[in-house]
């Protein structure tokens, strides 16, 4: 027996933006499982900035999509179909082959997925790898204080707005966020509880985080690159730290961009920037379930959803998500 599925299949390599053409739409049939597998219909599929790098042929941390392949990335669904012993028929679970209706795969490469905790998608954002994301940078690699002044761009984003949230129950003293746009720069003061939020579409960075950070700035969480990350380096206090997640700025370029011209402060402050990647951190995952599912509860940690519904929308989803115009996780409803 075979089902009837769906998959967003990578039509050719984007140059600059993803264009439409640049995906397809397949239909394809999907065996029952074998001995150890799973047949998952998915409910949500998680849309990230780094899909776009992975649909370059460039070495990266992760394989680049194959041209005329199904892409992949997070997904909740339910097993309707098993053959092995980690999950039953009905379970929810958390795995990587989102992008298509139907997902089979090794049972032991699925999470169970406890929705009484949260809704279901919520384990594709805060409490999934954007969550995840923001928590070890926080408290592994920036190593947030008692009292650090935090600057976080992209702050209205799922790994942002996560970070400014987090930084403030975790002891910083003032929390600096950066988005696009009167609305957004609203949204992170009024509803996420930022101290201040620079509107970058407005005016030069640099003078409207001296206006918030008179100061300067201990932690600076890094989502977009370019000019927020000289800007930091400039504003950055003895022994400031920076954590690099994502330059969502230049992964549409086509040119690489120009570095940070004031890497020499680094020396004076003794500062450092390290790189994040959540596959690192794997180890913090109970930690983090446990106490980030404990502000959830408790009503101090929030967060938003930009949804997109259907499938076949999923490439005007990604686009969507690289211009920044969602707020918080980026997300598509397959079914359910």
């Amino acid at each position: 027996m075979t089902h009837q599925s769906r998959e967003i299949h990578l039509a050719q390599r984007p140059v600059g933006v993803p264009a439409p053409e640049d995906f397809a739409l397949v239909e394809t049939e999907v065996p029952e499982p074998a001995d150890g597998e799973i047949l998952v219909r998915n409910h949500w599929m998680s849309v990230d900035p780094a899909m776009r790098g992975r649909m370059d042929d460039r070495p990266s941390y992760a394989e680049p999509f194959q041209i005329g392949q199904p892409l992949h990335g997070g997904a909740v669904g339910e097993v309707i179909a098993s053959r092995s012993d980690r999950h039953a028929v009905g379970d929810l679970v958390l795995h990587g082959l989102g992008w298509r209706d139907l997902a089979l795969l090794p049972g032991k490469r699925a999470a169970p997925v406890d929705a009484s905790v949260a809704p279901e998608q919520a384990f594709l954002g805060v409490l999934g790898m954007p969550g995840l994301t923001a928590y070890a940078g926080l408290v592994r690699v920036a190593k947030v204080q008692e009292g650090d002044v935090v600057f976080v761009s992209a702050a209205a984003g799922a790994v942002g707005s996560a970070v400014g949230q987090m930084a403030r129950q975790l002891g910083a003293s003032r929390v600096i966020g950066s988005a696009g746009g009167p609305e957004k720069a609203r949204h992170v003061v009024e509803d996420l509880g930022f101290d201040a939020c620079i509107d970058y579409k407005a005016g030069r960075v640099r003078k409207q985080l001296k206006e918030h950070a008179p100061d300067g700035i201990d932690v600076y969480f890094d989502n977009v690159g370019g000019e927020h990350l000289e800007v930091a380096i400039g504003a950055l206090r003895m022994r400031g730290r920076i954590a690099i997640c994502g330059m969502i700025s230049q992964y549409n370029a086509t040119e690489p961009p120009a570095g940070p011209r004031n890497l020499v402060r680094l020396i004076q402050i003794r500062g450092t920037i390290q790189g994040l990647l959540v596959l690192d951190h794997g180890d913090l995952r109970d930690e983090f379930i446990d106490r980030v599912g404990a502000w959830i509860r408790d009503g101090v940690l929030r967060y938003d959803e930009t949804v997109v519904e259907g499938l076949e929308h999923a490439p005007d989803a990604l686009r969507d998500l690289l211009a920044g115009k969602n707020t918080g996780k980026m997300l598509v409803h397959v079914a359910g």
